[in-house]
């Protein structure tokens, strides 16, 4: 019984569409139910939120939990259906061990602090273990110098310096300005006249909106997201939590 009342409490929560739905018009009775069968159950819903408020709380819960399976139901079918993007594009820059049998692909923004905070946690899980590659994917959605930053990362591709220009911007305390991320290129050996020209090519423009694309698709809702086997992880982890997902796609194949 209180199986059927959690279950209408939660039809009831959900806006009255329940109700909506077996109200009759006049002349017809939708769903069977007459106009006296409706106020019995409303009648009896009612008794049972006065009486018991559980009801209600766990009828919530229920839904809520509804909810999230499905989200996460979504979200696998979506990584499943976006495979070869996530781990087969080859314009992606790739750290680590390009042959490693576990990928993680790496969603971030150059101007995140939790991107900021998460990367020393890679730098140690790729120093402890040879056999990881890592799919970089710029997401940059914290405003014009987060463009500016990816598009700098994105053109010193082309030079063989993706890796070290990362590195320097995550490590930065400041906003990386134009100003800011010349000179962290010129410190790592960057031709920044190169540099610059080449941030304005509109196939580096075409690549920034294609991750921002995927990244809707997988109903990724900030930086990071790391992606590793078949598994989203959102947010910075430590290194243990990292090494125990490894473990755990490795074992999956």
């Amino acid at each position: 019984m209180k199986k059927i009342l959690m279950a209408g409490a939660a039809l009831l929560m959900a806006g009255g569409v329940a109700l909506a739905q077996v109200s009759a018009t006049p002349g017809e009775a939708r769903a069977g139910f007459s106009p006296q069968q409706r106020e019995e159950i409303v009648s009896i819903l009612r008794e049972a939120l006065r009486t018991d408020p559980s009801i209600l709380r766990d009828a919530i819960g229920a839904m809520q939990e509804a909810q999230r399976n499905a989200q996460e139901t979504a979200r696998r079918e979506a990584l499943a259906a976006s495979r070869d993007a996530l781990f087969n594009d080859a314009r992606d820059p790739i750290k680590g061990n390009p042959r490693g049998d576990v990928t993680i692909v790496e969603f971030f923004d150059a101007r995140c602090g939790y991107c900021k905070a998460l990367h020393p946690s890679m730098q140690a899980l790729l120093q402890r273990d040879r056999n990881i590659r890592v799919v970089m994917k710029d997401l940059p959605i914290l405003g014009p110098n987060s463009v500016l930053a990816s598009r700098a990362l994105l053109a010193a591709q082309k030079q063989g310096k993706y890796e070290p220009l990362y590195d320097a911007l995550l490590r930065l305390r400041t906003d990386p300005t134009e100003q800011v991320i010349q000179a962290e290129a010129q410190r790592a050996g960057i031709d920044w006249a190169r540099l610059r020209r080449d941030m304005d090519d509109p196939a580096i423009q075409a690549r920034l909106q294609a991750n921002i694309a995927l990244a809707e698709r997988l109903q990724i809702e900030g930086t990071p997201a790391l992606v590793i086997g078949d598994t989203l992880v959102p947010g910075a982890v430590e290194l243990p939590e990292l090494e125990r997902l490894v473990a755990q796609a490795r074992r999956r194949g």
